[in-house]
């Protein structure tokens, strides 16, 4: 990415950015003022009203409103400051009638948020909206101080070229210095204001982010749902898999199998020779049939995980790889069974990748634990060019890791080497 010639001080008075946050702060005074009167206004009736049962349907309609004023907030907050905060859950009522509409609001915290909200939001607006004007009204007018002196002498106390009739008086400007100097005062006030609305505006965008989003409970939900999907989708994947690698491989050798013996005891009697020839065939297929059981059993879970944990095992998966690989597990105990797995199955699969597609002539896998997070790093000397593409293993990779809140990294730029890095949860 290529510099910018000017410095991002100088910049920043005169970048849209700065301008769009300035357009915040000037519309977003009105607006609280409106939202703050008739919330207060609104509220304080439905209070008033509860010792009567207008008070419910007053309350629920007045935090209804506020959830519409948070949906105004929400777009300017997108439009003018880039900032994307989802709407938070709709409310819905379990029989879908107005009582249980009225009863789902009033115990809805996203709408008590929005109506707290409102009320805070009107006086922060008005500190806002008074420091940024000052800072912007005296910058811009002191640094043109100069030109205001010109064009409206009397305007700033000063006797410029006055006409008296057909005469014309022409009187002495205020002296360089005091022109050069007030202009600079003003130079600062221009370059410090876009900062200090910055700074500003953060306040706004943590008060929508935080009071008019989903609740981290509703987002940790929404997380939770779309893990479990891509753990129920990943189960049926290995499910499909393991059915095909049976009935392509080890159900049709046994089904080779039991032909072969057939035959052989058919010519057992009238030809031995030719039965010993369909023995001996038969007990190559039983030892290709057991390694493929062997192979298959090591897929779904090895024994050797089960019983000697993660250093023997990722060392009895890199003893198969097709490149050299160095091994190095620093663990201070065993990690929870389910975590102790897929950080097994995410290391083979990585050599596997190693194997065929990087070019690689050495590999190192690392593990190690920091604080309450299994780390797992996998190195090559490839090619690279390694990417995280819908449909591509390190796709499907990276959503089972994610599945238990892990993080998948990958590091390959084209030419190498490859360093992909797992970080799962000690516990599940």
């Amino acid at each position: 990415m290529a510099s910018h010639p000017l410095p991002a001080a100088i910049r920043a008075p005169f970048e849209a950015r700065t301008w769009r946050a300035f357009g915040y702060v000037l519309i977003g005074l009105p607006l609280s003022i409106c939202w703050f009167a008739l919330s207060i206004a609104f509220a304080s009736a439905g209070a008033g009203l509860l010792i009567t049962f207008l008070g419910v349907p007053v309350l629920a309609g007045t935090l209804a409103m506020c959830r519409g004023f948070g949906a105004v907030e929400r777009a300017r907050a997108r439009g003018l400051l880039g900032l994307d905060v989802a709407a938070p859950e709709p409310v819905r009522g379990r029989t879908g009638g107005a009582f249980s509409w009225m009863g789902a609001m009033l115990k809805s915290g996203a709408s008590w948020r929005h109506l707290l909200y409102a009320v805070l939001h009107m006086p922060w607006a008005v500190f806002s909206f008074s420091v940024t004007v000052t800072l912007w009204a005296w910058g811009w007018s002191l640094f043109t101080y100069p030109l205001w002196q010109w064009v409206f002498p009397t305007w700033v106390g000063q006797d410029g070229i006055q006409l008296y009739g057909d005469r014309t008086h022409a009187l002495y400007l205020d002296a360089p210095f005091e022109l050069a100097v007030t202009s600079l005062i003003g130079l600062v006030f221009v370059l410090v204001g876009p900062w200090v609305l910055r700074g500003l505006v953060s306040v706004d965008r943590l008060l929508v982010s935080g009071l008019l989003g989903p609740s981290r409970l509703a987002s940790r939900v929404t997380e939770l749902e779309s893990d479990r999907g891509v753990v129920v989708d990943t189960a049926a994947a290995d499910l499909r898999r393991i059915e095909r690698d049976l009935h392509d491989g080890a159900q049709a050798r046994l089904a080779a199998l039991a032909m072969d013996l057939g035959l052989a005891k058919e010519k057992l009697a009238r030809d031995p020779q030719a039965a010993a020839v369909l023995v001996d065939e038969a007990h190559g297929e039983v030892k290709l049939a057991l390694q493929e059981l062997r192979d298959l059993a090591r897929g779904i879970h090895p024994a050797v995980l089960t019983d000697r944990g993660l250093d023997a095992a990722l060392s009895a998966v890199a003893s198969r790889c097709a490149v050299p690989v160095s091994v190095d597990v620093d663990l201070p105990g065993r990690p929870a069974p389910a975590i102790e797995g897929i950080a097994y199955f995410t290391v083979s699969e990585l050599l596997q990748n190693v194997s065929r597609h990087s070019g690689a002539r050495r590999a190192w896998v690392d593990v190690w634990r920091t604080e309450d997070r299994l780390m797992l790093q996998v190195r090559d000397d490839g090619e690279g060019g390694a990417r995280v593409e819908a449909g591509a293993g390190l796709a499907g990779l990276s959503e089972r890791v994610g599945a238990v809140d892990g993080v998948l990294a990958v590091d390959s730029p084209a030419g190498g080497p490859t360093t992909v890095t797992a970080e799962l949860p000690w516990r599940p």
